[in-house]
């Protein structure tokens, strides 16, 4: 029973008017506020301004005197891929360093499976009939987004708090042949937060897959940040895959693009042996290279493992105190309500929200009628569709920490507003009046 449910009917219409008033109130201050989209904030890429002048100049020659200024190089320089080998868990020789976007490389890689098949040397996925890859939900827009482009069926599997439903995951994957792949957040999910377990990992390293070309797309994205300090570790993908015999079962995925600077950043791919040469093969006809000269200047500045985990020191301390003003408005206004629940994430740049059922798409629309962007209800699932309209992601990263408090205060405003709207329309059976 929820809290509303509780109360009279006089009451809940004084309720009504009482958030209706403080509602109404937020808006009338003509705030501009934005939680929807991942952004590192002005204060984050400051961290890495010392990128801008380097590499110094004369300083163009990577190891063994390759010149970064001209072409070649399509895996990237051994010093780059070998800088981020401890990120991947790869060895610098199942690493490919690219440009810019990991979100690019993993619709590359799609398109270059569903064009040419994979290394196993299968037909092309877009000659195999119809193609569906499992989807833990909730999950990732973009990730989404690829599919629906190219006519790929999403199947939605929940996500329980430490990775994706296996029962679920391995009946699906174990009988139909049309499944080819998996979406995977691993390490502080997109949107949840979630740390996928060892037993989860291991699963899914062994599970039995009725197509042989299946593929792990592990998006590796958040793997150096924490927000606590515990750096939370998990199980190596790779080497898992590799012990079950799957070894070209995962594609890893990660980016600097949160590290250092989002607009200049580098795209890493790891596999095995198999699916590098797969991809790089893939590659030799769309490009000559890629930017060596940003590739260096990564490794001139970042240095080792140890410099990333030290630039990610410094991100966390920018960032944490604005989750943490966010759960703490979450706490004093939402707190005992069993239809209301939110996420406590260790890491990433989302936490998420579930309101009352039906009520999400109302939240977002009370949020931007008072000047509050949220990430459209929906995006957390497969073609923007929440079966339960429940699930609402925040980013709190970009605004300064002033404006977070603000804005977490204005979507616990909105929740109970339209949790309390949606309890009059259910007595009523007809939409609620203004109260």
């Amino acid at each position: 029973m929820t809290v509303h449910e509780l109360l009279s009917t006089e009451d809940l219409a004084a309720l009504r008017r009482k958030l209706q008033h403080e509602y109404d109130a937020f808006r009338s201050r003509g705030l501009t506020l934005d939680l929807t989209r991942g952004k590192p904030s002005p204060e984050q890429l400051e961290f890495s301004s010392d990128l801008l002048s380097l590499p110094e100049p004369g300083d163009f020659l990577g190891e063994g005197r390759t010149d970064t200024r001209n072409y070649g190089g399509l895996q990237g320089l051994a010093e780059a891929r070998r800088l981020f080998s401890g990120l991947l868990g790869a060895p610098a020789g199942q690493i490919v360093v690219g440009n810019n976007s990991s979100l690019a490389l993993m619709h590359d890689v799609i398109v270059f499976a569903l064009l040419k098949g994979t290394a196993e040397g299968s037909a092309p996925w877009s000659k195999q009939g119809e193609i569906a890859f499992l989807c833990p939900v909730p999950g990732y827009d973009r990730h989404f987004k690829i599919c629906e482009d190219y006519g790929i069926r999403m199947i939605p599997v929940p996500l329980l708090g430490s990775g994706p439903d296996m029962d679920a995951v391995e009946r699906l994957a174990s009988q139909d042949p049309s499944i080819k792949g998996m979406w995977c957040v691993p390490k502080y999910s997109n949107p949840t937060g979630d740390v996928y377990s060892n037993s989860v990992i291991e699963r899914l390293a062994a599970m039995k897959t009725a197509a042989a070309d299946f593929r792990l797309f592990w998006d590796n994205a958040y793997g150096v940040h924490h927000l606590t300090g515990e750096r939370l570790e998990i199980a190596n993908i790779l080497e898992r895959c590799a012990h079950y015999g799957n070894a070209n079962r995962p594609f890893v995925f990660a980016s600097t693009s949160k590290i250092t600077l989002a607009g200049a950043g580098l795209a890493l791919f790891a596999a095995s042996e198999d699916n590098v040469r797969w991809l790089l093969a893939r590659l030799t006809p769309r490009t000559i290279g890629p930017d060596k000269i940003n590739q260096l200047r990564h490794v001139r500045f970042l240095k080792n493992h140890a410099g990333i985990l030290r630039l990610m020191e410094k991100h966390r301390g920018s960032i944490a105190p604005k989750f943490q003003r966010v759960l703490d408005v979450l706490d004093s206004r939402l707190s005992g309500r069993p239809e209301v629940r939110w996420s406590r994430p260790k890491g990433g740049y989302f936490l998420t929200l579930d309101v009352p059922e039906g009520c999400a798409r109302k939240v977002v629309a009370l949020a931007r009628q008072a000047g509050l962007a949220l990430t459209p209800a929906g995006a957390t699932h497969p073609h923007g569709h929440d079966p339960e309209d429940r699930t609402i992601r925040i980013a709190p990263t970009f605004p300064d920490p002033a404006s977070v408090t603000l804005a977490a205060e204005g979507v616990a405003v909105c929740v109970l507003l339209a949790s309390a709207e949606r309890e009059a329309e259910r007595r009523t059976g007809s939409p609620a009046a203004t109260a």
